[in-house]
């Protein structure tokens, strides 16, 4: 017989009941022969819409043999043709494009500024516990970039752009697990990507490619207006065929040096806000709606948005059961950032808090100056640091009770960020329409889950990396640079993700213009 596709909610005490799930779609299926009826559960996601959470399923089911399952696509590379090219950046867009460029045949020469993912980790640590920011290793710059750790969520919006259902058989391939295929929202943990991030490595390089860390490109190489290599920091240029440009968004000196050879870039809007920061018990309360929490639900974890002061105010990255970390990128500025371990089981919850931004904030041309948004943001992040003791990423943080009095806070509750809290007035180190937009954002988010806006929840400056505030400019259909051919502006640094899987398919839609391009030129 065939198959058919049947959408059921169950209880989390059923969840884990296979005969409990099959009875749920027996019921739904219709009559039939319990002894032959079999199932496969194809999506997984929890609804907690309802007074008490339910898991909903979406299962292929079947009086007989259910049909194969589609088949992995593991990592498929051939022979190498003599054609190269450079990808700038080994976070999720630079190795997903240098993993489908092997699949091509064509070799690539993966350059990054920062470490290998296993020595990141030495300087993630002075970080803690010096407070120095090395400008080339830290939670942003490094092999498997600002994702592998700070969190390691799987989910997008944006599926229409590309294959996600590649993005993840490659995630599978390389040790990620099978169930991020079913989960609705699949998380792997900043403990579990670094292990998924060396074995991409190895593949790459097992292939042929090239991979080189502490490589800073410090300028491009362009020959009658065509992209030729880029120069490295110590004095080495390194031609190729192509450059791929995927760096991330936080590689301010890179569009610094593309508008100072007169590649064109743009200034674009981003957000701005803090890290707010409540017990998990609290959040599972509010979202479950349920006193405690039954041990087969995950740590609750939630997606808000309002209109706020005339302006978007939204989360951003929620880490449930997560930290809250220091994301800077230079020394002299405070950023922050979450991130989640495998199993989300720390005591607190964290997420973005943002405003938007618009060119129109700016106070300057954008169009005279494109990098006007990215000062902007730069400008907030050394207020910040400044406003501390000027040494550490000790942060300056508010409980929401006083930032909506107005009020600097004498004292602050338990927090998960290291380097410590003091407290502080965030209305003066905010920029007033942000802080203004957030406060009213939070009294609407107290309104409609109630607790959101507790007391002693705790507000933590500055949360302003969640997106990129320059955008380099690319066709639609190429993907090329429109004045640069030869140039493929790639992921979050590009403008052109946001997150692991979106920037890991724009990895792979660029290597395959890339191999257009190469093909075309033949």
């Amino acid at each position: 017989m065939d198959s058919k596709i049947i959408d059921i909610r169950v209880t989390p005490e059923e969840i884990d009941n296979p005969e409990a799930v099959k009875k749920h779609l027996m019921a739904k299926y219709g009559p039939c022969d319990e002894r032959a009826f079999t199932y496969r559960a194809l999506k997984r996601s929890i609804d907690g819409r309802s007074r008490e959470p339910r898991f909903s399923i979406r299962a292929e089911v079947c009086e007989g043999k259910l049909p194969e399952p589609q088949a992995l696509r593991p990592f498929a590379p051939i022979s190498l043709t003599e054609k190269e090219v450079i990808v700038v950046g080994a976070g999720p867009a630079g190795y997903f494009a240098a993993l489908r460029l092997l699949e091509m045949g064509i070799r690539p020469v993966v350059l990054d500024r920062g470490k290998d993912v296993r020595s990141r980790r030495f300087d993630l640590k002075k970080i803690y516990s010096e407070g120095k920011v090395d400008p080339h290793s830290n939670y942003c710059f490094g092999e498997g970039g600002a994702g592998t750790y700070s969190d390691g969520k799987l989910y997008t919006r944006s599926s229409k752009r590309g294959d996600v259902g590649r993005v993840l058989d490659l995630f599978i391939d390389h040790g990620a697990s099978e169930t991020i295929r079913v989960d609705a929202h699949p998380h792997l943990g900043s403990n579990v990507l670094p292990k998924i991030v060396r074995a991409m490595r190895e593949n790459i390089l097992s292939a042929g490619g090239e991979i080189r860390f502490e490589s800073h490109v410090t300028s491009f190489e362009v020959d009658k207006g065509l992209m030729t290599g880029v120069t490295l920091a110590d004095g080495q240029t390194v031609k190729a065929d192509a450059v791929i440009l995927a760096t991330g968004h936080s590689a301010r000196d890179v569009y610094r040096r593309l508008h100072a050879q007169e590649i064109r870039v743009e200034a674009k809007p981003f957000a701005l806000g803090v890290r707010i920061e409540h017990t998990q018990d609290l959040i599972d309360q509010i979202f479950y709606r349920t006193k405690t929490r039954h041990p087969n639900l995950p740590a609750a974890s939630y997606r808000i948005a309002c209109q706020a002061n005339g302006r978007g105010v939204f989360s951003f990255c929620m880490c449930p059961g997560g930290f809250v970390v220091p994301a800077a990128t230079a020394p002299g500025e405070l950023v922050l950032n979450g991130m989640s371990l495998s199993y989300r089981s720390a005591e607190y919850a964290n997420a973005g808090l943002v405003a938007e931004v618009r060119l129109a904030d700016i106070g300057e041309d954008t169009e005279a100056n494109p990098l006007a948004a990215l000062e902007f943001q730069e400008a907030v992040e050394q207020k910040v640091f400044k406003a501390g003791d000027g040494t550490t990423q000790k942060a300056p943080a508010q409980r929401v009770e006083d930032f909506l009095e107005k009020r600097p806070s004498t004292t602050l509750k338990g927090s998960s960020y290291l380097p410590g809290l003091y407290p502080a007035d965030l209305h003066e180190l905010l920029p007033p329409f942000v802080a203004e937009s957030l406060a009213e954002g939070l009294q609407t988010f107290g309104k409609k889950f109630k607790g959101f806006a507790h007391p002693d929840a705790t507000l933590i400056a500055v949360e302003s990396r969640t997106s990129s505030p320059v955008r380099i400019p690319r066709e639609k259909e190429s993907f090329m640079h429109p004045d640069t051919p030869g140039l493929f502006p790639a992921g979050e640094g590009a403008g052109y993700a946001g997150g692991i899987v979106s920037a890991a398919m724009d990895g792979l839609n660029v290597a395959d213009a890339v191999a257009r391009w190469l093909e075309e030129k033949r």
